[in-house]
């Protein structure tokens, strides 16, 4: 599903390497963990294979048949992640303007699904992740641990074949962050989408199906 070939990226304020000839691949259905030191460059590397920022050398394909994300211009870029990534923020990144339906419909709406399947798709992805009739709630009458689930499911409605998951429990109370994680993986399987997730957790990382650790020196 995703498949990392000679990655390299340079810091862009210091004349040194975040990461170079980085190579590891994600099965399908296989949820992986990403881990290592603050500053290493796992959210950078989160970011480059989502196409929101260019290495400076390697290849990124995702997919089957694989298309290296590295090689396409804005546009396409825009539109292989609008069809086969979501995202899971630790910052919910849940907009404040729309209410809960209207934000998990935007993936949606990007992807070019047909409007008739909106509020079908809308209801079946709150109601499997423990928020039933919340589709006309406001973002700022939830709590974090709901704003969690929210974004979840708006990260798998327009059924994504990788999901993309930034320190997902990092904002969240130990009860809530165990809750939220048990649920992103549950969902994540029940999609058979493959998923990568960068975290400092110790117990989401050993939840996960591997880990990897990412060093000054590479991937171990």
């Amino acid at each position: 599903m995703l498949t990392v070939s000679g990655l390299a990226k340079r810091h862009r304020e210091a004349s040194r390497a975040l990461f170079s000839d980085l190579a590891f691949s994600v099965a399908a259905g296989e949820i992986v963990a990403l881990v290592g030191e603050s500053g290493i460059g796992k959210s950078t590397l989160l970011n480059c294979i989502a196409g929101l920022d260019t290495p400076d050398d390697g290849a990124i394909e995702i997919g089957s048949p694989a298309v290296d994300i590295v090689r396409l211009g804005e546009a396409a870029r825009a539109a292989l992640r609008a069809r086969s990534i979501g995202f899971v923020f630790q910052a919910f990144h849940v907009l404040p303007t729309l209410t809960v339906g209207q934000n998990i419909g935007v993936p949606l709406l990007l992807a070019g699904v047909p409007p008739a399947e909106h509020a079908s798709r809308t209801q079946a992805l709150l109601t499997g992740v423990g928020l039933p009739g919340f589709a006309d709630r406001w973002p700022a009458s939830l709590s974090g641990g709901e704003l969690q689930r929210v974004a979840i499911a708006r990260a798998l409605v327009h059924r994504p074949r990788l999901i993309l998951a930034d320190e997902p429990t990092g904002n969240l109370d130990p009860r809530t962050a165990g809750q939220v994680l048990t649920l992103l993986l549950e969902r994540v399987r029940a999609q058979r989408a493959s998923a990568l997730i960068v975290t400092h957790s110790r117990h989401v990382a050993e939840a996960c199906d591997r880990i990897l650790t990412l060093t000054p020196q590479g991937l171990e």
